[in-house]
């Protein structure tokens, strides 16, 4: 059996793991000009180096799911932390192009296997309010990271371009504390879990877990919660991408002062996170995703008019505190909705679902910005957020009158 006190060791790396999988990108986006001029590459080629992680996670996830639900999360977990440490921190060492795009293929290996461990090992050890709470922990590290890690880059960056690539091999010593704090989990016959020398969980179709398709067949419910957080996520890059642009209108240039309305932003999602479970003993889980959505309208909205720096910190903090309700809902609703031997397997889909949505929000609302102006890209994201309120409020209106 895992103790409480294991538990308790194990939630404090699963809560530092989880904001690596932020710094993965964040870090870098302060220094992208340094790499251009470093590298004398174009700036596209230069973005290169935040984004291909990013789609190495989406192709690679599914596998390491698979991996997850052969030999449980422990393993995988220690082995991409010591993967992403090393991947992230060759960037000290690499002065050309091709070879730095090649170590953010292996970083993305490495994110990969440490944002799907984290969730299972989320599942397997707590239950009930102390999962909702530990998944509140998660997103809120998850956010903070967001608000933190781009201005600590911004800072290496100031000593020397290929500095904050340095900051990636603090995953080499978290992997170290992981191999010694987190127990081997495996699923016992009666479907709970303890702690094991073993190889782990039984592969899913061993037990009978069937395709994928038939599991979305049998739960209608399941794909909602992808595209909740596909579309979660496709809304947080409108604000990562577009917010700068925005904030130029209004005289807001430098890039410290950008990081900052960024940061608040994870900072709010932060605040509304770690109180997550807290607030589902008020409401419960579709009341708090109506919140959010509610809430994301409102701030998306706010953005298309604001007119002073002061103002342009409303729409960043309510959609943040959107996010801290949206992000933990998922992680949980997929916990009780997916079979319980396949849970690496259909966690792995968040992950690639949620990076699809970053990399494709600057391609579908991009679109409008010739249009519409950056205003439009909001405006259309607030409605997006609207319609998506107006449905959930009358699906749940529809269930209490039934």
């Amino acid at each position: 059996m895992v103790t409480s006190t294991q538990r308790r060791r194990t939630l404090w790396v699963v809560v530092a793991a989880a904001t690596l999988t932020v710094m993965a990108g964040a870090i870098l986006g302060p220094i992208v000009p340094q790499i251009r001029d470093e590298l004398g590459v174009s700036g596209s080629a230069a973005g290169l180096i935040i984004t291909t992680h990013g789609g190495v996670i989406v192709l690679a996830s599914p596998l390491v799911g698979a991996l997850v639900d052969r030999i449980g999360p422990r393993r995988p977990l220690v082995g991409g932390l010591f993967v992403y440490g090393l991947g992230g921190g060759a960037g000290l060492f690499v002065d050309a192009f091709l070879p730095l795009l090649a170590s953010r293929v292996v970083l993305g290996l490495g994110t990969a296997a440490v944002y799907t461990s984290v969730t299972v090992l989320i599942y397997d050890l707590y239950e009930g309010q102390a999962m909702e709470r530990a998944l509140g922990y998660r997103s809120s590290a998850n956010s903070a990271g967001a608000a933190v890690w781009p201005l600590v880059g911004g800072v290496a960056g100031s000593l020397a371009w290929n500095a904050p690539f340095g900051i990636y091999l603090v995953a080499v010593p978290l992997g170290l504390l992981a191999a010694a704090t987190v127990p081997e989990m495996t699923a016992s016959s009666d479907g709970t879990d303890t702690a094991a020398n073993g190889s782990g969980r039984a592969d899913g179709a061993e037990r009978g877990g069937g395709g994928v398709l038939a599991v979305f067949r049998d739960r209608p419910a399941l794909p909602l919660v992808y595209l909740l957080y596909f579309g979660a996520n496709a809304l947080l890059y409108v604000i990562v991408v577009y917010y700068p642009q925005l904030l130029s209108g209004i005289g807001v240039t430098s890039s410290l002062r950008i990081s900052l309305y960024l940061a608040a932003n994870g900072a709010a999602g932060g605040v509304s996170a770690i109180a997550y479970d807290r607030l589902l003993g008020y409401a419960d889980r579709s009341t708090l995703v109506l919140a959010a959505f509610v809430l994301w309208a409102g701030g998306l909205a706010t953005a298309t008019v604001v007119e002073t720096a002061v103002g342009a910190a409303l729409p960043v903090v309510l959609f943040g505190l959107g996010i801290g309700l949206v992000f933990p809902s998922t992680f949980a609703w997929v916990e009780a909705l997916v079979p319980p031997d396949r849970q690496g397997q259909f966690s792995s889909y968040i992950a690639s679902v949620g990076y699809t949505g970053q990399f494709l929000s600057p391609v579908l609302f991009g679109a409008l910005v010739p249009l519409a102006g950056v205003d439009g890209v909001f405006a259309a994201a607030a409605a997006i957020a609207g319609i998506a309120a107006v449905g959930l409020g009358t699906s749940r209106l529809r269930g209490a009158a039934s």
